[in-house]
């Protein structure tokens, strides 16, 4: 793993030393500064031979819309290199809606929207009310406890048990195959190569296959498998391994790393804003902009990458076809020239959904709103419960430069 840079070399050294691939900048939690300088000096910007190859930095607001808006230019095709900046074999690859072109793209989609669509959201947030309030009252006062563990990971872990009408109590294995599908090979873990994520993930796939038989041979039912077993688009989906897996991942990584991490980044946020967190106090009505903010400053998923089907110019820059480009979308977020006030935290903004956490276009986050309703349900119990939450030390984050993750963080309720 490459060593951290210190903050102050982001605005002197050389622009053309500039890697913010690396995933030790959001372990570390510095990388901020990087992307000031790139937006101001350089935002579109090309890195040679980096830690994750040679590929284009698009780091403005407008520029990143313009990217993911545009999937006739910027393909997200597994084949052509997929939605994250490192390059796998062929033989890695493992495709899915996300990482599809239209029209093969909007038919797979189309099978799974119904999940979240809003007489089942309805639904769905009585299910979540009961499972947030049993996890809050449960929780310990006056000591510390990883708010992560017994909160962020157990209130998404259930609402995804549910979503796939996947066993309850064996629900952590969702968490664990998310874990495997999304760690950095380069972070230390026992998952060092893609040969072993994909050893582990054999397991998710033998796995599911056997639920898959059972929903296919059932009547058509509301829940994740069985929409992918009955529908047109995905009915094979398991003779097509590869493809099988990747839709598999992408619902479970999707509908859980995300809205994990958002939960915990938003209560570290709002204590590192204590004037903030004391306005949220004073006025409940707030959480309907407090989430969208919790969402736009965690910024969960930190980049998607695309590659040019064709030459094209960007920001004043030419893009050559083939040429990897990567929207970084917590540079984004953090645009003065896209967003008033960006690198503050405002839980009462006029317009708090003006954010790229979902993405745009075609692939913009399918489960947004059911996202927005876990958080806002958690919220509204917590503030019914506890006058403060207290983050006692700095959380442990993730490696990685795809999620930024935090995969502990210890907190007190006072008593």
């Amino acid at each position: 793993m490459n060593a951290p840079v210190s903050l102050h070399d982001a605005w002197t050294m050389p622009l053309d030393q500039i890697d913010v691939s690396q995933p030790r900048l959001y372990q570390d939690d510095t990388w901020e500064d990087y992307f000031a300088r790139l937006r101001r000096d350089d935002p579109v910007h090309h890195t040679t031979d980096g830690m994750y190859g040679t590929f284009w930095s698009v780091t403005k607001y407008k520029d990143i819309m313009a990217v993911d808006t545009n999937h006739h230019v910027y393909s997200s095709d597994a084949m052509m290199g997929g939605i994250a900046i490192r390059d796998l074999p062929m033989d890695m690859r493992r495709p899915s809606f996300i990482s599809m072109d239209p029209p093969k793209h909007d038919a797979q989609r189309k099978v799974v929207s119904p999940i979240v669509a809003p007489m089942n959201l309805t639904k769905l947030s009585t299910t979540i009310r009961e499972r947030a309030c049993r996890i809050l009252d449960n929780l310990p006062r006056g000591e510390v406890f990883d708010w992560v563990d017994r909160v962020s990971v157990e209130l998404t872990t259930q609402m995804l048990a549910t979503l796939f009408d996947f066993p309850f109590e064996e629900r952590r294995k969702l968490t664990y195959w998310s874990n495997v599908a999304s760690v950095n090979t380069r972070a230390g873990t026992d998952i060092d190569s893609e040969q072993k994520r994909d050893a582990v993930l054999q397991e998710a796939v033998a796995y599911f296959s056997a639920l898959w038989k059972e929903r296919a041979a059932q009547e058509p039912r509301p829940d994740l498998i069985s929409m992918l077993a009955h529908g047109e688009a995905t009915r094979d989906l398991p003779s097509r391994p590869h493809e099988f897996l990747g839709n598999l991942l992408l619902l479970i990584v999707g509908g859980n790393d995300t809205t994990r991490n958002s939960i915990s980044g938003g209560l570290l946020a709002l204590n590192k804003n204590p004037d903030q967190y004391a306005k949220l106090r004073a006025n409940p009505d707030l959480i309907s902009s407090l989430v969208p903010e919790i969402i736009r400053w965690q910024s969960p998923v930190i980049h998607m990458r695309r590659t040019a089907l064709v030459d094209a110019e960007l920001g004043g820059k030419q893009i050559k076809a083939g040429d990897k480009v990567v929207m970084w979308y917590i540079s984004g977020n953090r645009d003065e020239d896209g967003i008033d006030n960006a690198n503050q935290f405002i839980i009462d903004r006029a317009r708090p959904r003006q954010h790229l956490s979902f993405g745009f276009g075609i692939h913009r986050c399918v489960g947004n709103r059911l996202a927005e309703m876990q958080l806002t349900i958690l919220w509204e119990e917590i503030l019914k419960r506890f006058p403060a939450i207290e983050v006692v030390d700095e959380p442990t984050r993730g490696y990685s430069n795809l999620i930024r993750g935090i995969n502990a963080m210890p907190v007190r309720i006072p008593a």
